[in-house]
This record gives C-alpha cells, structure tokens and sequence, in this order.
C-alpha cells in the first residue's frame, strides 16, 4: 500500500513540475488525465507544504454534532454488560428513561455495541416478512396454548397453561400444572374467565385439549365453556406455529427471563409463586418492542365487573361436581394445585348432567323428540355422523357446528345460521346413542314456519349467463343480472330478484319450486320487508362517434358532427331518454324495450387521440 502512495505522489510532482516549468494548467491536466481544478489543488498544496503537501488527506470531518457522546455511549455498554440480552432498541429506549436528551438512536446503539465488541455484525441476510395482524381494542381475541421444560426437584415435568391479549400482549393466563389435560386446561381458563371476563375470541392450536378437530370430532370441554359463554374458537390451520406467534413469542420471553436461568423447583408451589412474579414484572414494567415500548398494562383493561355480574361464566359440572353459575360475584371453591388434576368419580343414578338429561347407571336416558349436538369439522371438511358423512368443505375446517335431528329431518348450523338441511337416516335407536353422548333436547326447528302469507330470502350470485342457482336448479333471473349478488324473496308463486342493499326490485319470475323444496333451501331465512320498485330514471353515460352519435339500449340518437368524441349523459326512463346538452336537456322518445347493459362510456380509441 506504502509503495502504491509512493507512486502517486511522485506522478503528482512530476504533473506539479511540469506547471512550474512553463507548462499551461490545461495541456498538463490532459496528459495526466485530471480535471484542471484538481491540478490547480496539486500546485498550490505543494507551493505550501512541500512534497508532503501531494499526499492522500484524510476524509474525516473535522467535527460530528450528531455522535454520540462519550457519556452516553460508556452507559449503553454499561447496560449491555449488566444485561446481556437487552438489545439496540431496549438500550435505546433505557437510556432516554434516564434522562439522556437526545435520546440515542437505535442505528447509534447498534454502532457503540459493535465498536466495543459487544455485538458481533449480523450477516447481511434477507429477513423473511410475514403478514402482521393485531385486533384493534382489549379483550376482544386471546391466544393461548401449553408450554413445557419446568422441571421440579424430584423428576418430574411441569407444563404452564398461558394466554396472552392480542391487542395488548397482557399475560391473562400463566397457571402450573402437573399434567395439561383437558380438564386442567379448562380449570385455568376458567379463572382467568372469572378474573377478567370474557373475551369475544379465543385463538389457539389443535391441541386435544382444546379441540377435537382431529379425533372423534365430538366437542370437548373447552368448546362448550367457550359456547356457554358466547365466545368464538377459533383454531389455527396443522403446523402453522406463526397464526399464534404472538403467544409463541411470549414462552420465547418466559424462557430467556426466568425459565432458562431458574433451577428445579421444590414443588408446584413454587413454580406457580416464582410465575406469578414473572408476570406482574411483565405485564405492568417490562416495556414492549412491539408496543412502541409501553408496558402491556397501559394497552389492558378487562371486562367491567358490572357487565361481568350481567354476563355469568358457566362452569360445567364436571369442573365443580354439580351444575352451577359461576360469577365474578361468587367466590370459587377453594383449590389446591394437586387435587385440581384429581378426576371426579362417575355420576350416579339420578343426577343430573344439564337440563332435560336424566342420567341413569351412568347412562343419559333420551326423553324422545328432537336431538340437539355438536361437532368439529375436520380437516378434510367431511364431517361423519352415525354412518353418514356431511360434506361441509374445507374452509370450514375446525369450525363447531351444531345438529338439529329427529327421523324426518337433520338441519346443520353454525353461529344460529342454518346451512343446510336433508332428510334423516337416524332411526330411535340412533337418536338416543347421539344422546347418550352429549345430546341434548333440541329447541322448536330453525325451519320458518310454513305460513300461507309467508315470504323467504336467499342470497345468490346470478352467473354469466343470467341464471342462478336454486334448490338443485337454475332459473332465469335477467342477463343484465351477470355477475351480481342478489337477495331472491321466494313467495308462494312468485321469486323477486332484488338489490342486497337498496331492497330496490330488478326483476321478478315465476316461482316453479313447491313451498316444501322453499323450506330446505341452503340460507333460507325469513323474509324482510317488501321491495321497493324502482321510479326514477336510471342515468348511463355515452360517448358520441365520430358522427355525433350515440346508442343508448341500441335505439340511436343524432347530436351533431360538432359533438363527435364527446361524453353526454343521459336519463333513461321507461318511455323517454333525456340527454344533458350545454345548451340544455333534449328528450327524445324511446323506441326500445332493451334493458340497460353498459352504464359507464366506451374508452376513447387510439385514433381519437391524434390531432
């Protein structure tokens, strides 16, 4: 490197001497290959400061307002060094805590800790991006799930229940437990239930104890709790750990600050004592990277007790040994932490196990009529019951679904929304096994009753050709239709083809299907109030030829060569077309009873652009 710098200086002073010597700036500069100005530089450094004076200069600045000051950056290492695991924006954020003004960077911290070696550079890699979701207000999703790796002094394996707020990262559950069964699972739940309400949604995986999505497809406990209470299950998709990071990156945090450094615990106690602390350091000091550094506390506020009093939690009896409401009014039984894990012996004859479900021998006994369950759909979205599958798709995969069935008819619902209905294989026999295995008497039909002034809606998108589907058939609804979504009032001899929003009447058919086939149509629902008819014109736009003339449903008017190009609107009613004009409204008589297919003008062609 030294001799490199040795030959450029010595072709600066032979480029300096031949200036000196007679030579003018310009020829010198364009045999050496330099701008004049840099020459210029050369012979005046050199008159100054000798042959010294052609040597490379440093680059620096002679000064930097904006670095960092010496202070700052020895108490980012100092925090560093008492905190390993504190990085760029945690050191950021401590230090603006501590009164530094101005607070320093995160690039800057970033910078310090590697110039004193306590950072090492990362690897310029590509950081994957994942679609980042987060509800708008408290209490209205939880994540939860099950973690392990707690060990106590004898052996054995502790496994902690936890739930996290999505809006507000606030830990609502942290409970230790021996063995994460169902029941266990459910009783932490149900704590933090009665500590801090309901939430409208409660995310988590397709663990057994929360679903049964995978197995028999029956619901288990946690779905009734869930549906006792009004709140919705939502469950991720197989081997998806990224739909509930946010409480994956929350075991992340207990790991690294107290599981990973804390040694076998004496007991259960103890795991559940040295949680507890954990989490009211994180939920109310610990600042949070992804809240812009505020305190999950600051972002958290549950359910107001008084419409926790309105809203009970319903503990099923298997949770408490008999049926009961469960308020935040009512203090729980007292628990300890290993005989919550402890099973609840078998009913005996005579108790009760729900409303209208005599348990006998340990069997439900069926009273007759209608039965009422629940179900999983599974992955595959075939849902099987009592020899028979039910095709419910795959987008409805995890989703609890709800059966009304007797011997004449089975209805299949979800949210109180009936989707489908077909005609019952169940006979007595089967009714009373579905019974036997959580039925429960089912309440009046989610059939409309069959009324002789009474009306249904379906909502149906008409396809290109202007049909739309309805019970197994396509009917004629209008071409012009195509495309749109439309609200069908099916009346005992009459379909009305309306718009969802306005309730504005497009057309109406005859209605070729009989009041029963009505009834089992998918989406039937009552109807709402009468269509409103259409009575003011509808207004199209159209673009004038090179004629001046314009189609409007194929009936041609002429305005003249001087409007050729121009865009003119025009009011059309059943008998009349009004055109807009600058000179005023011209009407002409309408010839044509085509409906109105285009309402927008035709694009411009490329010709009409060249002048």
């Amino acid at each position: 490197m030294a001799l490199v710098d040795m030959s450029v200086v010595e072709q600066r002073y032979r480029a300096v001497l031949a200036v000196l010597a007679g030579a003018t700036v310009t020829e010198v500069a364009g045999e050496v290959g330099v701008a004049r100005q840099t020459l210029s530089g050369w012979v005046s450094r050199y008159r100054a400061s000798g042959l010294g004076g052609l040597v490379d200069r440093s680059r620096r600045p002679g000064s930097s307002p904006s670095q960092m000051p010496a202070s700052v950056e020895v108490l980012v290492c100092e925090l560093r060094r008492q905190h390993p695991r504190w990085g760029p924006v945690r050191l950021a954020h401590e230090a603006e805590r501590r009164g530094v003004v101005p607070a320093p960077s995160r690039m800057g911290v970033y910078r310090a800790l590697v110039r004193h070696g306590l950072i090492q550079p990362g690897a310029g890699r590509r950081k994957q991006v994942f679609r980042r979701w987060q509800r708008d207000a408290a209490m209205e999703l939880w994540q939860m799930d099950i973690v392990g790796g707690v060990f106590l002094a004898d052996g054995r394996e502790v496994k902690v229940v936890t739930g996290v707020d999505d809006h507000s990262r606030y830990c609502v559950i942290a409970k230790a437990v021996v063995r994460a069964t169902g029941r266990a699972v459910c009783l932490a739940f149900v704590e933090a239930l009665r500590a801090l309400g309901a939430p409208g949604e409660v995310l988590t995986d397709n663990g057994k104890q929360f679903t049964a999505r995978f197995g028999h497809g029956g619901e288990v406990l946690f779905d009734r709790i869930c549906r006792d209470n009004g709140i919705v299950h939502r469950l991720t998709q197989p081997r998806s750990p990224t739909t509930t990071g946010k409480v994956e990156r929350f075991h992340l945090s207990l790991r690294r600050e107290l599981l990973n450094d804390a040694g076998p615990f004496a007991d259960l106690a103890a795991v559940q004592a040295a949680l507890d602390g954990w989490v009211v350091h994180y939920n109310t000091v610990r600042p949070h990277q992804s809240l812009e550094m505020a305190c999950p506390a600051d972002r958290f506020s549950p359910v107001p007790e008084a419409d926790r009093e309105l809203l009970p939690v319903r503990v099923p009896a298997i949770l408490t040994g008999a049926p009961q409401l469960w308020s935040a009014a009512v203090e729980p039984p007292a628990e300890t932490a290993d005989s919550e894990l402890q099973e609840r012996p078998a009913p005996v004859r005579g108790e009760e196990h729900g409303a209208g479900r005599q348990v006998e021998q340990g069997v439900a006994v069926w009273p007759g009529g209608p039965v009422q369950f629940e179900r999983v759909v599974p992955a595959s979205g075939n849902l099987g019951v009592a020899g028979k599958q039910f095709w419910l798709g795959t987008s409805r995969a995890g989703q609890v679904i709800t059966f009304w069935a007797d011997a004449d008819v089975i209805h299949l619902l979800a949210g109180g929304v009936r989707l489908k209905s077909l005609r019952s294989h169940l006979s007595t026999m089967d009714l009373a096994m579905l019974f036997a295995r959580g039925g429960r008497p089912a309440g009046p039909s989610p059939l409309p009753q069959a009324e002789t002034d009474a009306a249904l809606e379906v909502e149906r998108t008409v396809n290109k050709y202007g049909m739309a589907s309805l019970g197994g058939r396509y009917l004629l609804a209008a071409e012009i239709l195509a495309g749109r979504r439309v609200t069908i009032r099916i009346e005992d001899n009459t379909l009305m083809f309306l718009d969802p929003d306005t309730r504005e009447l497009l057309r109406t058919r005859p209605n070729p299907l009989g009041w029963q086939a009505c009834l089992m149509l998918r989406g039937a629902r009552p109807a709402g109030p009468p269509p409103v008819t259409a009575r003011s014109p509808v207004t199209v736009q159209r673009r004038a030829n090179s004629f001046g003339v314009i189609m409007v449903c194929r009936q041609t008017v002429s305005l003249g060569r001087q409007r050729a190009g121009q865009v003119v609107t025009v009011h059309v009613s059943d008998t009349t077309l009004t055109i807009d004009l600058d000179e005023g409204p011209r009407t002409v008589r309408r010839t044509t009873d085509i409906p109105i297919r285009n309402h927008k003008a035709n694009r411009p062609r490329k010709a009409d652009h060249v002048s």
